[in-house]
């Protein structure tokens, strides 16, 4: 437990969210008697927006995470969380050291799960993080001159992008899009019948309506019985988080995210608070599910909420509304669904050089946010939901 009269707050990782929260609360609290420690196992920031960029072999940028803190007063510390003790507050990491905290940011994320399927976890490739994604690149350049099959598994947007990034750039290869739903199921029927040509476009086979039961080295079984060859398997269907919460005795689901109230803290320890893929969380609408454009709310809504509490301010319940689905169909074509807060598809959608545009922008938007909020906390919200969100979840 922290015995100083400075107010020490944890942010227990630096993705997408964490990285936000971490320097909003610097912005936020250069006048109070604040320590931040920002923890995150690696030096670098990953750009999960653009895994699917790495594995079909392009080069990215290293932006490491001292650097884009730099000047802000925020401590980073390269380290892995192996425990919580909500009682005392304090995270232990796994060089040893034990952090107090006052208050705690939990910001740690998701992974693909690769555990739901025999031999996912030993067979396929997934794309949470840039070394993996840089290793899959280059054997995938080997498949390629041998004119070999990849096959990503999961229809969602992450395999819609995976898999036409990678016919793009290797047209000699044979790539098979596996899916229980139809490819582009979430978005609207114009915008999926356009993604569905860009799929042909490519020459991407689909096995549309059936799950894959057995990863083998060489082939994927499906529960039709059906193997489909596979020099290479890419699983990008399927999330899990870490079990740090539940282990430690703070409130989780069912899945392990942490349940929150509605101003994002933990229904069981009020000095935790929860954002992005990490937590539980209910509007008037439904669930949130776990994206960068929710994400990055939920880091923003969270750093402004910590610096009213340490002041003595009312705190207004979280309101979020989606807005969008972007999805790049390799680097010379998207299509973007607009949507309503429920994330359900309206009416409009944009597609081609347009929406290649505003794709980028979107990508690219994180960084400058991030630059921008070492000044001010810059808002990173595109909807509050409108009337959807306006009664109590």
């Amino acid at each position: 437990m922290n015995t100083t009269d400075t107010h020490e707050i944890v942010v227990l990782g630096a993705g997408y969210t964490g990285m936000l929260a971490a320097l909003q609360l610097a912005s936020r609290t250069r006048t109070l008697a604040v320590h931040i420690t920002l923890v995150n196992p690696s030096a670098r920031f990953t750009e999960r927006l653009r895994m699917h960029q790495i594995a079909a072999g392009q080069e990215l940028g290293d932006h490491r995470i001292a650097d884009l803190i730099a000047g802000t007063g925020i401590e980073f510390r390269q380290a892995a969380a192996t425990a919580i003790d909500p009682e005392a507050r304090i995270v232990t990491l796994d060089d040893a050291v034990r952090l107090p905290y006052d208050t705690l940011v939990y910001a740690l994320g998701s992974t693909t799960d690769t555990g739901t399927v025999p031999g996912a976890s030993d067979h396929a490739w997934t794309l949470n993080d840039p070394r993996q994604a840089h290793r899959f690149s280059i054997r995938l350049n080997e498949i390629a001159r041998q004119g070999g099959s990849v096959t990503v598994c999961g229809g969602g947007l992450t395999g819609i992008e995976a898999a036409t990034e990678i016919a793009e750039a290797h047209p000699e290869l044979t790539v098979t899009l596996i899916s229980y739903n139809e490819p582009g199921a979430m978005m609207g029927d114009k915008a999926r019948a356009y993604l569905n040509r860009a799929l042909d476009r490519f020459g991407i086979e689909r096995r549309v309506g059936v799950k894959v039961t057995k990863v083998l080295p060489d082939a994927v079984r499906l529960d039709t019985g059906e193997m489909v060859h596979s020099d290479m398997t890419l699983w990008t269907t399927g999330v899990k988080v870490s079990a740090l919460a539940t282990e430690a005795g703070i409130a989780t689901d069912a899945q392990g995210l942490i349940r929150t109230d509605p101003t994002l803290r933990s229904i069981s320890h009020p000095d935790v608070h929860a954002i992005g893929d990490a937590a539980a969380i209910d509007q008037a609408w439904g669930r949130i599910h776990g994206t960068c454009q929710s994400g990055l709310p939920t880091a923003a809504y969270t750093a402004s909420t910590v610096a009213k509490l340490l002041r003595g301010k009312a705190v207004r319940p979280f309101r979020f509304g989606y807005f969008h689905q972007p999805v790049s169909l390799g680097r010379k074509d998207a299509v973007i669904q607009f949507t309503k807060a429920d994330d359900t598809p309206k009416r409009w959608y944009l597609k081609g050089r347009a929406a290649v545009a505003y794709k980028e922008s979107v990508s690219s938007s994180v960084l400058t946010s991030y630059a921008m909020s070492k000044r001010f906390p810059m808002p990173v919200q595109l909807s509050k939901g409108g009337r959807a969100t306006r009664t109590g979840a």
